[in-house]
């Protein structure tokens, strides 16, 4: 594909901003299903007036969260999340592969199980990192198949939505573009808010708590920084001066799995 066709797919990020007329937001998190769920034993209990995650969980609680796949901005009272009964069992949690056998001769690989809701970064076959993240909704689903991370650009935004009431374009940072359709729109891995649920237009979304408070003005102190941590472990190979990059050699991402909508 030539440069021209990239820039404009580049140009044309329809795909990735949160839903929100769409789709309604569910208020049971324990009726949203991934398989590794039977492997830990959870009650479900509902979020009361001025309870959040920190509260309830101490130093625990982005394992809670992780777990959920959810960030701190969407633990309102009156939902209900999976609480495990040991939280040892979710420490650092990661439903996916510790190795894979078939990619031990790449130095960076990057598996998406769309049915976990999860992110893995490999070096060599062995699991280095492991995000939660939000899909597309089922309307606007993510591609499945393998793709290859063909650009970056730290300071994205989507060309077409807005946030929330605002005119504000949405922030899509820490971008890594890694599909283009037949109809030029261009797919990526990026920050934003994280649900708990498939929510997007079809983007890879990580937590990226410090976009949240600039434009939603909460958490009062960001911690969850998956976005950035990706995508500086994608592109460490390459200069990063804020602006959007085209490269030939970026990490090979496969997408597989269903979301559970």
């Amino acid at each position: 594909m030539t440069r021209l066709l990239l820039l404009l797919a580049a140009m044309v990020s329809l795909c990735c901003a949160p839903v929100f007329a769409s789709q309604s937001k569910p208020s049971n998190y324990c009726k949203i299903s991934h398989p590794s769920d039977d492997e830990i034993e959870w009650d479900c209990h509902r979020l009361k007036r001025k309870e959040t995650l920190e509260g309830l969980f101490g130093d625990r609680w982005q394992d809670v969260a992780r777990f959920n796949r959810m960030d701190r901005r969407h633990a309102y009272p009156g939902i209900s999340i999976k609480v495990p009964k040991n939280l040892d069992d979710i420490s650092d949690y990661s439903p996916l592969p510790d190795f894979l056998p078939s990619r031990e001769n790449e130095a960076k690989f990057i598996l998406i199980d769309l049915s976990e809701q999860f992110l893995g970064a490999y070096e060599f076959g062995r699991l280095f990192l492991s995000f939660p993240i939000a899909s597309g909704d089922r309307k606007n689903r993510t591609p499945t198949g393998e793709f290859r991370v063909m650009a970056f650009n730290r300071n994205h935004k989507s060309s077409l939505y807005k946030i929330e009431k605002t005119v504000t374009p949405y922030p899509m940072h820490y971008g890594l573009m890694f599909y283009i359709n037949p109809a030029g729109v261009a797919f990526w891995l990026h920050g934003r808010d994280v649900p708990g649920y498939a929510a997007s237009h079809g983007c890879i979304g990580l937590y990226d708590e410090a976009m949240q408070k600039e434009f939603y003005r909460t958490p009062r102190r960001p911690v969850l920084d998956d976005a950035k941590t990706l995508f500086e472990w994608a592109t460490e190979l390459h200069n990063d001066d804020g602006e959007l990059h085209y490269i030939d050699d970026g990490p090979k991402v496969l997408i597989v799995g269903k979301p559970s909508y």
